[in-house]
């Protein structure tokens, strides 16, 4: 057996034969979806991209599909590929990530219950290493992550029911499992229920995960994975949508009297968050995605690594909203976002006696 040797890494081994050992006890899943015998999820592949010329693997916020709406049952195909390219982690950072079709978090999948989703995953030619994808949506061993097992090069597939509604996470399986979560292998599917969901003005995909660098968090240059920190849960940055700052740079965006929906993901792969939007409540929460009873005017939702959960609310007031996880020291690491509103003020909601010393400040909670 030949030992991969990568910089800033143990070395891996990385023959077939022994993944497919550790894979035994790590059945895991794909991803999916959109309408009729439609790719939900188009294979591109990634720019070649060196530690000279990084890529941006931020997935925005808006990139997801829209409603379903009222329909039967389809068979829906869906193409995935991994790739290993260098990104933009921070301001003058970069990381080498593993994704699934070059950002982080993967596509959002989207199907309704009833529907039959035909998983093809392509491990990109260029690959070190062997990936597969793990859904938490499907009943089946390891959520398809054994059927789509793929070594560089390789195409692997299979196909299942969507039978319960829900959000769920999908992440790769590959042993080591946390380490292939923690370098951006990760998504969310939804699952409609038959009559679909409330009509909101938007949705946006949110995920929060965690990157152990060797480095301490805030050097500059490449950034090597630390497997002991990883081992030890001691990450250096914690991050939505695939960077530091993602979702100050790509801020969400709505207008005052509009409704909105995040579904929010955690990838981890070890950290609880704590959700939180300062200067909002959520109208409906769905805890732990579960999408059939809603509970009314929450500060907080809690959300376990690879957990999901869902959250309307209006939004009354202009201003930058921020995003958090509440265990706020999680803020300096990298891990806050903006919700943008414009519009009129509405002083009989929110009246500031100071405004332009407001202007002034960074904000606070």
């Amino acid at each position: 057996m030949k030992a991969l040797k990568i910089p800033g890494r143990r070395p891996l081994l990385a023959t077939a034969a022994v993944v497919a050992l550790a894979s035994a006890a790590w059945l895991g899943a794909p991803l999916a979806a959109n309408a009729g015998d439609k790719v939900a999820a188009a294979t591109t592949h990634a720019p070649a991209a060196t530690e000279a010329a990084p890529v941006s693997v931020v997935r925005l916020p808006s990139d997801l599909p829209g409603p379903i709406g009222k329909r039967g049952p389809q068979r829906i195909k869906v193409d995935f590929e991994t790739t290993e390219v260098t990104g933009h982690l921070d301001d003058g950072t970069t990381y080498q990530y593993w994704t699934f079709n070059n950002k982080v978090p993967g596509p959002f999948v989207r199907v309704r219950v009833g529907d039959t989703v035909e998983v093809k995953l392509k491990n990109a030619d260029d690959s070190l290493m062997m990936h597969n994808v793990d859904f938490h949506a499907v009943t089946g061993p390891g959520g398809g992550a054994k059927a789509t097992e793929a070594a560089p090069g390789e195409t692997r597939g299979f196909e299942f029911k969507a039978l319960n509604p829900g959000l769920y996470v999908y992440h790769c399986a590959t042993p080591m499992v946390a380490q292939h979560i923690a370098n951006g292998m990760y998504g969310l599917i939804l699952v409609e229920p038959e009559e679909g969901l409330p009509k909101v003005d938007h949705e946006f995909y949110v995920m929060q995960g965690e990157i152990y660098t060797e480095q301490a968090h805030g050097t500059k240059g490449h950034l090597n994975e630390s497997y002991d920190k990883l081992v030890s849960e001691r990450p250096e940055y914690f991050i939505f949508n695939g960077s530091a700052d993602a979702l100050k740079k790509n801020p969400l965006t709505a207008k005052v009297g509009e409704t909105v929906r995040i579904y929010f993901g955690v990838g981890g792969p070890n950290y609880t968050s704590s959700f939180h939007v300062i200067g909002e409540i959520f109208d409906k929460a769905y805890p732990l995605a579960s999408l059939s009873s809603p509970m009314k005017d929450v500060q907080t939702i809690t959300t376990p690594p690879g957990g999901a959960s869902v959250v309307d609310f209006k939004v009354e007031v202009p201003g930058n909203y921020v995003l958090v996880d509440h265990a706020l020291s999680r803020v300096e690491r990298g891990l806050a976002g903006i919700l943008k509103v414009d519009g009129p003020q509405n002083e009989t909601i929110f009246k500031d006696y100071n405004p332009e010393k407001s202007a002034m400040s960074t904000g606070g909670h």
